[in-house]
């Protein structure tokens, strides 16, 4: 139930935060115990969900591994079950935290609740699906991230973390492509289902655009890394206006997962910035750095997008 793909931006998003506040200089034991309640509370969250959807993944995911519902490798109650050890295991990992672990723990265990079942049950929910989803997907790692660095939240991390959070709400306002066919069979209304095509990648596209303005404005690294880091940028953003121009299915979900590996260098970039930042490294070392990880990033984009035929989509199987 722990979705590497999905869990591994948890911890992106964690140590984007410490690196900074703080420059990750120290190696604090509280981000193995943020890293053990995160990956919990993702578990507790996925468990839950999978039971409140399981009529409508199994017609968006009927073959894919991470649905063991759908596949019969487990059964309702053992996934309820899950959850409720999941959700305890998260609550005593965050105790050497401290109150202030306890409460992002808690308050992620009520968003997913809030996520998944009655009465709230945000994911049918047209605009508080994807919010509610950026605050545990983004700030809740984000807050672990600043206690692992012993940062209190302040006004400095409010347009950092809010270039993150516009950067995830342009990718996860896609995932409804993926599952339109459930959605629409059981009444979800989602921002696909409800505006459109045109409008759910005009949303992306503007979210990427103020995530990276946003970003760029509080990062203020140099000339090169810009063009570095626009290049990724720029790779998201064509595939954004791919998805929109074509009509096949495949098509558009190769789109969406080539635009995410972009996405995710993006991510990969920034964290090193950041590290080479807060140690002083001349520019010229930035460079040699953010380089490599652009071009290895960019060979993957290029190979996906000149030959999508080759792409393997995951969840189908």
């Amino acid at each position: 139930m722990l979705r590497y793909r999905v869990a591994s931006m948890l911890w992106m998003f964690m140590l984007l935060a410490a690196a900074y506040r703080e420059g990750l200089h120290s190696v604090s034991l509280d981000y193995a115990w943020s890293t053990v309640a995160l990956a919990s509370t993702y578990v507790a969250a996925t468990a839950l969900n999978d039971v409140a959807d399981r009529d409508i993944d199994r017609i968006n995911h009927p073959r894919d591994s991470g649905r063991p519902l759908v596949t019969g490798d487990a059964t309702e109650a053992e996934l309820l079950t899950l959850h409720r050890r999941a959700a305890a295991l998260a609550l005593l990992a965050a105790v050497p935290l401290g109150l202030a672990g306890l409460a992002v723990v808690a308050i992620s265990l009520a968003i997913a609740r809030a996520y998944s079942v009655p009465p709230l049950t945000l994911s049918h929910r047209t605009l508080f699906a994807p919010l509610a989803l950026a605050i545990a997907y983004v700030l809740v790692p984000y807050a672990h991230g600043l206690i692992g660095a012993g940062a209190p939240p302040s006004q400095q991390d409010v347009p950092f973390a809010g270039a993150l959070l516009a950067l995830f709400l342009s990718r996860i306002v896609l995932k409804d492509f993926r599952d339109r066919d459930g959605d629409a069979l059981y009444g979800k209304s989602t921002l696909l289902l409800r505006a459109g095509k045109t409008t759910t990648c005009a949303v992306s596209l503007s979210a990427l655009v103020v995530g990276d303005v946003a970003l760029l404005a509080t990062l203020r690294p140099s000339g090169g890394a810009i063009f570095l880091l626009q290049l990724l940028v720029a790779g998201a953003a064509w595939m954004v206006v791919r998805l929109w121009l074509v009509a096949d299915r495949r098509e558009e979900q190769v789109a969406i997962g080539t635009g995410a590996r972009a996405g995710n260098g993006l991510l990969v970039s920034t964290l090193a910035w950041l590290l080479l930042d807060a140690r002083g490294a001349p520019a010229e070392h930035e460079l040699v750095v953010l380089g490599a990880i652009a071009f290895a990033f960019a060979l993957g984009f290029v190979v996906l997008a000149a030959r999508p035929h080759e792409a393997v989509i995951g969840y189908k199987g």
